[in-house]
């Protein structure tokens, strides 16, 4: 019974979720209210508000299970023998080879619209930072270590480096470029970045293998 009232309930976010950015999409963010939302997915405005404690939550539900994917890619990757960075930089290059939305490269029309929607909007892109905060917390504390400030030090250039990322692949194809032609270029940008991280974090904190002789 707990799993299907748990179904249940998902689904209910789902339906509230796709009927917001459907509107959002059509009339624009601001001009929305959650009141319109509720009524046009048949529920009551406080049975909206017991799933989405905000307006702009509606949107970013579909980010909502990716606020612990470094974390759990880390915790996945040390259990493994695999350094965390490393486990990162590829699970990001997986991204982008499949286009997965996450990554900004994908230009399939609905999720262009959306992604348009998402960064062109002020209160939901700060609203994103908040996500992003969060993913943050929970990578600190995935790195671990004896130093707290220097696992959340790591954290956020790891985050920081992950919205650069989406957020230049966005641009381009917002501007009209193909995913085929921007995939080498992202696919370069993703290795520098992490060799980068790599260099001037990853080697103190354990996060990846030591270099052998040269």
């Amino acid at each position: 019974m707990g799993g299907l009232r748990e179904l249940k309930k998902e689904r209910t976010r789902q339906v509230l979720s796709d009927t917001a950015v459907e509107l959002f999409l059509e009339k624009g963010f601001d001009a929305v209210s959650v009141a319109e939302i509720a009524a046009a997915a048949e529920v009551s405005k406080p049975t909206l508000f017991r799933y989405f404690p905000a307006k702009e939550d509606l949107v970013l539900h579909r980010f909502a299970d990716h606020q612990d994917e470094p974390a759990r890619i880390v915790t996945a990757a040390r259990e493994a023998g695999v350094p965390p960075l490393d486990a990162l930089r590829d699970h990001v290059l997986a991204g982008l080879e499949r286009h997965d939305p996450v990554t900004g490269l994908n230009d399939a029309p609905a999720v262009r619209a959306y992604l348009r929607l998402l960064y062109g909007t002020p209160a939901l892109v700060a609203r994103m930072h908040a996500y992003q905060r969060r993913s943050e917390e929970l990578l600190a504390a995935a790195l671990g270590g004896a130093d707290p400030l220097a696992a959340r030090l790591a954290a956020a250039q790891v985050v920081a480096v992950l919205r650069v990322l989406a957020e230049d692949n966005v641009r381009r194809i917002s501007a009209g470029e193909r995913v085929e032609d921007v995939l080498p270029g992202a696919v370069a940008a993703t290795r520098l970045a992490f060799r980068r991280l790599t260099e001037g974090l990853g080697l103190g904190l354990g996060l990846a293998d030591e270099p052998g002789p040269t």
